[in-house]
């Protein structure tokens, strides 16, 4: 599909912190002519990212409750509010390409697939552009989801779409590092289809505020395991 369905609403939510220098490349890569709005939620940053990313048009919304999941919350929130058919998830640090969002939303659009996940294992990454811990996390993650669901993922990567009836569903839950491996993890509890696509990543611009640091891994990875047990054994 080379061009996105005219009654269709899309709109990208872009998670930041601190992402002044990354986050007008990241906006200026998005084909403006398949989404609706642009939707940065600054996640407490203390630098220029709320001016230079709404210099560049999008909307820019402030949590200041740190934590990734905080912060797609209320993105989609607002998405809701203004009426929105599929969100795309983007970061903001420019390790994403943006000019894959056609690629990622095609599952969507031409096969019917509710949630879609871009997935950096299958396709081609830059050399330094995921740690060691964030491979294996991966590879640990996707395989206790398959062991335990019965879903076959490669990936847990940030930029993804989904439906936004399929979406609020889930009731998403987690305000920090789990977020993603919720939505993954519910969308299969609720035997939702689900596709993924190859997507390729680049070393981001500046320092990563999660597998940057050593808490940072750590955190990350007792939450998504933890995850995996919770949804699967908690009440």
């Amino acid at each position: 599909m080379k061009e996105k369905p005219e009654n269709l609403r899309i709109r990208v939510v872009i998670p930041v912190f601190n992402e002044e220098k990354s986050i007008p490349l990241v906006i200026r890569d998005i084909p403006q002519q398949w989404v609706d709005e642009v939707i940065v939620v600054s996640n407490g940053s203390n630098d220029d990212t709320d001016r230079v990313a709404a210099k560049e048009g999008a909307t820019v919304l402030r949590e200041d409750r740190k934590g990734y999941g905080w912060a797609c919350l209320l993105g989609i929130e607002h998405a809701v509010t203004k009426g929105t058919d599929i969100i795309v998830f983007l970061d903001g640090d420019y390790s994403d390409y943006p000019q894959q969002i056609p690629d990622v939303l095609a599952p969507i659009l031409e096969k019917d697939i509710d949630l879609v996940i871009g997935s950096r294992a299958l396709g081609e990454r830059e050399k330094g552009s995921m740690t060691i811990p964030q491979i294996f996390g991966n590879w640990l993650a996707t395989n206790m989801m398959a062991l335990f669901y019965g879903v076959k993922y490669t990936d847990l990567g940030p930029f993804r779409a989904m439906k936004v009836e399929k979406l609020l569903a889930l009731n998403m839950d987690d305000k920090t590092y789990g977020w993603t491996i919720e939505m993954q993890i519910k969308a299969a509890k609720h035997q939702f289809s689900y596709a993924e696509v190859p997507v390729n990543y680049k070393n981001r611009i500046g320092t990563s505020k999660v597998s940057g640091t050593i808490k940072g891994t750590v955190m990350a990875g007792i939450k998504i395991i933890g995850a995996v047990f919770k949804y699967k054994f908690g009440k």
